[in-house]
Formats: structure tokens, sequence, C-alpha cells
């Protein structure tokens, strides 16, 4: 087989990068290791950068989004049972989240892959790269038994963390930066009403919590929980008791529980390879970053990474311009970090912590600071609502 882009994984990045390669007339092949009803069982985020939407849009995708989608213009972090609202579109000139399950997402891209004609290998095994720092590059692959070849122009790992595409990068020509943190997220998926219209961070001295939503008739809740702790340990009336506990005066009234349709435990961490680059493969989304979903930023910069790389070898193949190859990692990074920073800060503020006394007053005081004046706010609100993508020129 031949084509111009291989896409390592069909997750939301690589399929709607091989959406928007494809409106270019950009021809490109998706493998992916797991299953198509895998890949739309995880469950993942639901928070949508304008930058996103926008990108969705021009991928021609968006119609459900816009019709189904929950557009966000605020939101709340509780502080010891005191709310403070984020007014996020006031703060921003504008700029708003829309609330639209990564599952939906996957969905949408899915059918418009199918639509497309391009090819989609799914369940398949023993995916290595070859030639990649070369100027003709190939993936190979077994199928039912059967080793596939991909002949390529450029390679584009979506793969994720535990994908090849990052692994098959030379150990002495990329650096890894990664902070594990020492308690995870207990998450629970219900066919409940969301408590809030609003998604609430909940910063208390039993732990984090937060209150998010897929849809106005289905809720996501997260508790904060040590390591070590276990998803069979926690029945759901154990869940809603905890949330309770650490929800505010002001909305506790208002929760309705139910039957979990999933729980889960996450650990957190914060990662990020450099350079997302070597030769003519190109790191994308959870391949190349991964941070703690405090603040909503891991599909969103792995949406970034799309438009980069998206726009970048648009100009490459109609334009001839390979000056711009060089550049993916560099812009991207931009990025990166600064939703690494974000994540981090969003995660240092609102959880606890075994530190010293001295620590959680400073950790405090500095949230505090931040809420108390309409300037501060606005710092914290366009980061939330996602900072716009870098023009390629």
């Amino acid at each position: 087989m031949k084509t111009q882009v291989a896409i390592i994984g069909a997750g939301p990045s690589g399929l709607l990068l091989g959406q928007l390669l494809h409106k270019q007339g950009i021809e490109n092949i998706i493998i992916e290791r797991v299953s198509a009803d895998y890949v739309l069982g995880r469950i993942r985020a639901g928070v949508i950068e304008q930058g996103f939407s926008d990108l969705m849009k021009e991928a021609g995708i968006s119609a459900r989004m816009e019709a189904e989608g929950e557009i966000h213009s605020a939101v709340e972090i509780a502080v010891n049972g005191e709310v403070h609202s984020i007014d996020l579109e006031g703060l921003t000139g504008g700029e708003t989240v829309t609330v639209y399950g990564q599952t939906e997402i996957t969905h949408d891209l899915m059918d418009a892959r199918i639509a497309s004609g391009q090819q989609t290998f799914y369940s398949i095994d023993n995916t290595e790269l070859h030639d990649i720092d070369g100027e003709k590059p190939y993936v190979t692959f077994e199928k039912d038994g059967k080793t596939e070849r991909i002949d390529c122009d450029y390679i584009a790992g979506c793969d994720g963390f535990h994908g090849v595409s990052r692994q098959s990068i030379p150990k002495d020509k990329i650096t890894e930066y990664e902070k594990v943190y020492p308690f995870g997220w207990l998450g629970l998926l219900a066919d409940t009403p969301p408590v809030n219209f609003e998604l609430i961070y909940i910063k208390h001295e039993r732990g984090f919590a937060l209150c998010s939503k897929r849809s106005s008739t289905r809720s996501r809740y997260y508790l904060q929980v040590p390591l070590d702790e276990k998803v069979e340990d926690w029945s759901d009336d154990r869940f809603w008791e905890e949330l309770k506990h650490r929800l505010p005066e002001s909305v506790v009234s208002q929760l309705v529980t139910g039957p979990s349709l999933e729980k889960s435990i996450a650990p957190l961490r914060s990662f990020v390879a450099e350079p997302m680059q070597y030769g003519r493969l190109f790191l994308v989304g959870d391949a190349a970053h991964i941070v703690p979903p405090t603040g909503a930023k891991g599909l969103n910069l792995a949406a970034s990474d799309v438009s980069t790389l998206y726009r970048i070898l648009t100009k490459v193949f109609s334009e001839g311009r390979t000056d711009l190859i060089e550049k993916y990692s560099e812009i991207c990074l931009r990025r990166v970090w600064n939703g690494v920073r974000f994540s981090w800060w969003m995660t240092n503020m609102l959880h606890t912590f075994d530190h010293s006394e001295i620590e959680d007053k400073i950790r405090n005081s500095e949230l505090g600071f931040f809420l108390s004046h309409a300037n501060r706010r606005q710092i914290l609100a366009e980061q939330y609502v996602g900072l716009p993508y870098e023009p390629i020129e």
C-alpha cells in the first residue's frame, strides 16, 4: 500500500487529522491496535476549547456537536464551601467552552471517516515504523495473520502514551520529563441530571472533587483518592456519600444519585517528550504529552497538535514548503508547556497534599489571590478557554 500520510492510532487525534487532510485532498491511511468498539468505549474528556470547536467545523463534522453540545460561559471553583464563579465569556471578550463528550466526538469522526472512503485498519498487531529518519519511511503491521506494509511520505504518531510511535525514536534523540502525582481520580458516570449547570471544581479538606457532565441527563463526577485505592472498594453508595461531604452546601440538596454506568481510577501525571518529531515522524497528543485532567487540557492540546501538523502538511504538499517541517515541534511545545503549567497549577492549588503546614498556607494564599480580583480571574479564564493557535507561515 502507498499513501501520503500514515496515521498510527484511530482515537480522536488520528481521526481528526485524517479528516482534515482528506478535506485538503491529502491521502492517508489510519491503523489502530484495538477494535473500533474499544476505541468508542473509552470514557474520557468532555470540555472542548473554542479552538477545538472551530477545528471540528473546519473538518466538516461539527453538526451534532453544535446541536447537542452545551456552551458554557462560566466555571465555578468552590473553596471550603464558598463558591466563586469565573465568568469565562466576560473575562475573555466572548470566549466560551463546549461540553461534548469525547465518545461523541469519536463517533462523529468515525462516521466521517467511513464517508470519506479513506482506509482504516482496526485490531492490528506488531506495528513497526521503519526508516523514519530517511526520505522513504514505511510502516508494517499484521492483520488477520498477514503482514502488511504502508509506504508513505510522513508518519503521524497519534497512538497515545503507550504506543509504538514514541518508542520508535532512538533514546538518545528524545528527552522525557515526568511528574507523577501521589493520588488519582475516582470517576463515576451516571445517567442522572448534573448537580449544577456549570462545572464545579471543589477544594475541600477531605480532598478535591469535580462535578462535570456529558449532557443535561448524564453526569460525570470525580473524587481525589489515594493511589492505593481500588475501584471495587467503592460502592455507588460510598461514592455518593463521599461526594456529598465535599459538595458546597448550596448545591448538595440538588444532587441526584443513581446507579453508575462506569467507575474507574485514573492516576495523574505530567509528561512531555521533546522534541515531538524525529525525521518524518511526528508525535501528536498523548504520544508526546500527558497532563492532569484538572485543567481540561489533554484532548485540547492534542487538537492544537493536529491543527499545527495539518496546516504544515497542507503547505508541504500544496506549496512545497518543506522548510516548515522542522518547525512542528517548536510550535507545538510552546502551547504544550503552557498547558502543562496551567494543569500543574490547577492540580497543585485544588488538591490535598501531604505537605507541611507552611506549604498549605502558601497554596491557599495563592488560590485566594487569583480568585479575589477580576484582573487575576481573567488570567485563569484565558487559560481555561484556551490560547489561540499559532498561525503557520
